[in-house]
């Protein structure tokens, strides 16, 4: 008896959430289902495209970055690869940079097989546009140590190393 009264105010706030909020059909944040969402409201000149929310609240919580966020819903399967976009925001990123002043795409997608060929699809979906395509560099991470990273780890940092400057 106890029991349900505990869960009861919480079924009813989950129930509320769920009926007003909603997943924007531009950018694929969350929003009030009566209110605009911020992709309308704020305008920058980069998107950070990520997987899920996680990934866009992850970012957000470092504070390295303040532009606006593209989250997909997903990745594309490795093995269908580039057939349809797999109910992802795909399209409506391409039409986002399409009608806006779109400086930078910045791929944040996972280093998984599945997330290379989504961010591999996505540049190949705007290529056909100006804007400038980046990638989150790979390889070796902070306090890592060689003998424990994985084949594929080492051979990202290999082929994505850059040059040292002295001044």
């Amino acid at each position: 008896n106890n029991r349900e009264e505990l869960i009861k105010p919480l079924t009813n706030m989950l129930a509320k959430v769920y009926k007003n909020v909603t997943r924007c059909r531009l950018c694929g944040n969350l929003k009030s289902v009566n209110s605009i969402c911020v992709c309308s409201t704020k305008k920058y000149d980069q998107i950070c495209v990520v997987e899920n929310l996680a990934d866009m609240f992850t970012i957000q919580d470092a504070g390295i970055y303040t532009g606006s966020y593209h989250i997909l819903g997903g990745v594309l399967p490795s093995f269908e690869g580039k057939s349809s976009g797999n109910g992802l925001l795909i399209e409506s990123l391409v039409n986002r940079v399409k009608k806006n002043t779109i400086k930078e795409v910045i791929l944040a997608t996972s280093a998984s097989i599945e997330g290379e060929t989504t961010a591999h699809y996505i540049s190949d979906s705007l290529k056909n546009t100006k804007v400038k395509i980046t990638r989150l560099a790979k390889g070796v991470p902070v306090g890592g140590e060689i003998e424990f990273l994985d084949d594929g780890t080492l051979f990202s940092a290999f082929k994505n190393r850059s040059t040292l400057t002295t001044d």
